[in-house]
């Protein structure tokens, strides 16, 4: 039997998270992120490289009984700015909200610079980057000036860009 293109690949949750609009083959990557290995009893649906009008190709998470917190949200933002994320109570969408870049990120990356005094072991300084560009993703260290990419964003953060 075939699959027509109006039919789901994956059923509807009852409440949770569906995390859309992820760039094809970062789904994993943000399941890392999230602390989520399988083991902690939710039920997951990771769909990866399906169809999508505005990017082509696209991954999806679905995550039964988790809801997002900012911290996570921004994290998602930062490997995945194309992402909507769903918030699903009783198999309904009761909030639709596309991830925003931080402006201001503290203690979630590391500077590429080895001199920074961020990465300096006598030094109590924690990493700080402000956002220099949304298209391409360009946050820059407070501290040193380095400027950091999407996809050394990506790397850092456990996936492979």
């Amino acid at each position: 039997m075939a699959l027509s293109d109006e039919q789901l690949l994956v059923r509807r949750i009852r409440d949770g998270t569906v995390i859309d609009h992820i760039p094809a083959g970062r789904a994993l990557t943000v399941l890392r992120i999230l602390g989520i290995t399988g083991s902690e009893g939710y039920k997951l649906a990771i769909v990866m490289n399906v169809e999508s009008k505005k990017l082509g190709k696209k991954d999806i998470v679905k995550i039964e009984g988790l809801y997002l917190d900012k911290e996570q949200l921004d994290k998602i933002a930062l490997i995945a700015p194309t992402a909507t994320v769903n918030i699903v109570k009783d198999y309904r969408v009761v909030e639709k909200m596309k991830v925003r870049l931080p402006e201001d990120l503290s203690n979630i990356l590391s500077c590429a610079n080895p001199t920074c005094i961020t990465r300096q072991p006598r030094e109590p300084i924690k990493p700080r980057f402000k956002l220099v560009s949304r298209r391409p993703v360009l946050y820059q260290c407070v501290y040193c000036g380095t400027l950091i990419e999407e996809d050394d964003i990506v790397r850092q953060l456990g996936g492979s860009a």
